[in-house]
């Protein structure tokens, strides 16, 4: 208690309150505020480094971002909004968004995403909305899908879809999951060309029907895989044998000649 009369510790006290310790550094491309981090539109080709550790919401709109490498946002605990489209971004890590466990709100739309890592979006637990809009994407494993719970706002429009066989899966996914997908009527097909801009959530099951009539099954491939060699080892096999009994009887009938050619000597 006697610390506090002392009058240079109150004043000491009364300026610390006046002037609040300096806020974490911000890229120099960006505009910082309280939680938030603008960096759109300044020509970036790759994610800032220096960005707070404080960041909720990270905007990194109309840039030229083509790849998100391991560990592009680990050291931004608490971001719950992530914004990265209009970007050229063709790839994602598998484990770039590690991390990000509190993420929220994900936007990837209008890049040039064509496959996604199964494992991409497992560290997102917390993910809410994902938009993959107006990317390259012709296909999707619903794995990436798994690995979000939380997610109630699915966009996926505007993707060169291709609906052939091995689309079943994720229409079977969007199925179970209508409720979390957003423009719904938007998402057609866009291969082959007899289905284009077919609503992918129109087929039914025995849409699939021929799928399931043509597809072969793993003791199919075993039997093919092990009827093959041994065919052509058997195949083998049968040549050396005919040849020999082609030589064998070839040699038989040179010796009987020859028995014959001497007893007409002899005569």
């Amino acid at each position: 208690m006697g610390n506090w009369r002392d009058p240079g510790t109150l004043m000491g006290a009364f300026l610390f309150l006046l002037c609040p310790p300096p806020l974490p550094a911000c890229p120099g491309a960006c505009a910082c505020s309280v939680g938030e981090v603008d960096c759109s539109d300044h020509e970036l080709h790759e994610v800032p480094h220096n960005i707070p550790a404080n960041t909720s919401a990270l905007l990194l709109d109309y840039n030229f971002i083509t790849v998100l490498g391991p560990g592009s946002f680990s050291l931004l605990p608490v971001l719950l909004r992530l914004s990265l489209p209009h970007n050229h971004l063709g790839t994602i890590h598998s484990r770039a968004l590690v991390g990000l466990g509190a993420l929220q709100e994900l936007d990837l739309s209008n890049n040039y995403l064509t496959v996604l890592p199964s494992e991409a979006f497992r560290p997102l637990s917390s993910l809410v909305m994902l938009n993959l809009g107006s990317n390259r994407l012709g296909e999707l494993e619903p794995k990436v899908l798994y690995g979000l719970p939380q997610l109630q706002v699915l966009v996926l429009n505007s993707n060169p879809w291709v609906c052939t066989c091995s689309i079943q899966p994720l229409w079977h996914w969007l199925s179970l999951n209508r409720e979390k997908m957003k423009e719904k009527s938007l998402l057609l097909c866009t291969f082959p060309e007899q289905l284009s801009k077919y609503p992918i959530l129109a087929f039914r099951n025995e849409s699939f029907r021929q799928c399931w009539e043509n597809s072969l099954f793993v003791q199919d491939y075993a039997f093919f895989l092990l009827v093959g060699p041994f065919s052509f080892l058997a195949s083998i096999c049968l040549c050396i044998f005919m040849g020999s009994v082609t030589v064998a009887c070839h040699n038989l009938r040179k010796e009987s000649n020859s028995w014959r050619s001497l007893s007409v000597c002899r005569r």
